[in-house]
């Protein structure tokens, strides 16, 4: 991993699903149970309820309707927040995220939650997780009125955190999302290359790559060991 200066950085922003959370609660969501709910609505075959929804889910990615729960439950007739709820208990913490989460609380870096995600799913997956405790604060796409793939995105959650571009460090598992926030100008960018823990991980050679949290654990201790040895 190349060198990352962990005494310089100020801020840490962080990406929820498939950063923090474990992606596979949300492909199980979208891909499983909401087309099993579909076709029992519609009475078609599961199959095709996916043909359908998959239409419709790619018509709107990239979108703030993407990762709209209220939007979705218009469209499709379909309560999706009590379909969350419902199996709420597939929501997993990725390994060594609250170790981080607790070194970060520690040096006293202002971390930030910074997601696509709705509030309304943010708060149930911070009810669920407990992990709000560690952080300074977060802001949604919803708040900002247009997703993290769109540069004014990180112009206002600059704006409402105050965060020093040069010594901030964003961790995100979407390529994209990383690659605006490098043209905003964050200094420190990080891709988690795991997302979901059933599925293998697609690293990058366009940024430095972790697959857990471990790795900037162990990395932090290692520049932090550095500094205290004798010369």
């Amino acid at each position: 991993m190349p060198f990352i200066p962990f005494k310089e950085i100020k801020y840490v922003l962080l990406d929820m699903d498939g950063t923090l959370l474990d992606r596979y609660f949300d492909d199980y969501f979208w891909e499983h149970l909401v087309p099993e709910r579909y076709a029992e609505k519609h009475k078609i075959t599961f199959g095709k309820a996916m043909e359908e929804l998959f239409k419709r889910y790619k018509a709107h990615e990239g979108t703030l309707n993407w990762t709209d729960i209220d939007f979705w439950s218009k469209e499709l007739d379909l309560d999706i927040l009590a379909l969350k709820e419902q199996i709420r208990h597939l929501i997993e913490v990725h390994p060594h995220v609250e170790d981080f989460l607790k070194m970060l609380k520690a040096r006293r870096i202002k971390t930030f939650i910074v997601t696509n995600a709705h509030y309304k799913v943010l708060d149930m997956k911070l009810k669920k997780t407990d992990l709000g405790r560690y952080l300074t604060g977060s802001i949604t796409s919803f708040e900002v009125g247009c997703p993290k793939e769109q540069i004014e995105f990180w112009q206002k959650a600059e704006q409402r955190f105050g965060f020093s571009k040069e010594k901030t460090m964003l961790v995100d598992d979407t390529l994209e999302v990383l690659k605006t926030a490098k043209k905003f100008g964050i200094k420190y960018l990080i891709f988690k290359a795991r997302s979901n823990s059933k599925i293998e991980p697609l690293p990058t050679s366009e940024f430095t790559t972790i697959i857990d949290f471990g790795e900037l654990i162990k990395k932090e201790k290692e520049l932090s060991g550095k500094a205290v040895s004798p010369s």
